[in-house]
C-alpha cells in the first residue's frame, strides 16, 4: 500500500517503513506526527482512491527520526561587463521521518505529535528564560554592592625633544 500526501508545499509518495526527508516540521526525535492531507492511496492489488481534493479519513502516521540541515545550495548572480558578482549559500532545514502507518483513524501517540511539541518547547523555553533572569539578577546585585575600585591615572609620556632646542 502507498499514499501520496502533501506537506510543506510539496507532495511525497510513501509506503510503510519508508524513510524520507521533508521540509522542517515542529517536533523532536521520537515524536509521532500525523499527516492528514492525503491526496491518493492505493492498496497492494492496485486499487487506487483519488481524493477531490483530499481522500477522506485517510492519514499517514510517521515518526520523526531527526532534524537536520540539507546540503548547501549556492546562489551566484552575475551581470556581465558591470563587475557585479554575488555568491550566497543556503542550507534548508529538513526533518527525517519514517512512515509507520497509512490508514483511517490514525492519531499521534499520547502526549506527542506535531501539535503538542511546539507548546511544550515554548513552555520549556519560557521556564529556562525565567530561570536565567532570576540567576542573573543576584549577580548584578552583587556587583552593584561592591564599591568600584578606581584605577590609577595613566602616566603621560614626556614630550619628545627636538634637535632645534
Amino acid at each position: 500500500m502507498f499514499a501520496i500526501f502533501k506537506t510543506g508545499g510539496k507532495q511525497y509518495k510513501v509506503q510503510k517503513d519508508g524513510v524520507l526527508k521533508i521540509e522542517k516540521i515542529a517536533g523532536n526525535a521520537g515524536d509521532v506526527v500525523v499527516f492528514d492531507e492525503v491526496i491518493l492511496t492505493a492498496d497492494d492489488k492496485g486499487k487506487a482512491t483519488v481524493g477531490a481534493p483530499l481522500v477522506k479519513d485517510v492519514k499517514v502516521s510517521a515518526e520523526i527520526l531527526g532534524q537536520d540541515k540539507d546540503d548547501k545550495v549556492l546562489v551566484f548572480k552575475k551581470k556581465r561587463r558591470h563587475n557585479y558578482r554575488r555568491k550566497r549559500g543556503h542550507r534548508q532545514q529538513v526533518t527525517w521521518v519514517k512512515v509507520q502507518e497509512i490508514g483511517t483513524g490514525l492519531t499521534a501517540k499520547a502526549g506527542t505529535g506535531a501539535k503538542a511539541a511546539p507548546k511544550k518547547a515554548a513552555a520549556e523555553a519560557k521556564e529556562t528564560a525565567k530561570e536565567a533572569k532570576a540567576s542573573a539578577k543576584p549577580a548584578a546585585a552583587k556587583k552593584a554592592d561592591k564599591p568600584a575600585a578606581k584605577k590609577p591615572a595613566a602616566k603621560k609620556t614626556p614630550a619628545k625633544k627636538t634637535d632645534k632646542e
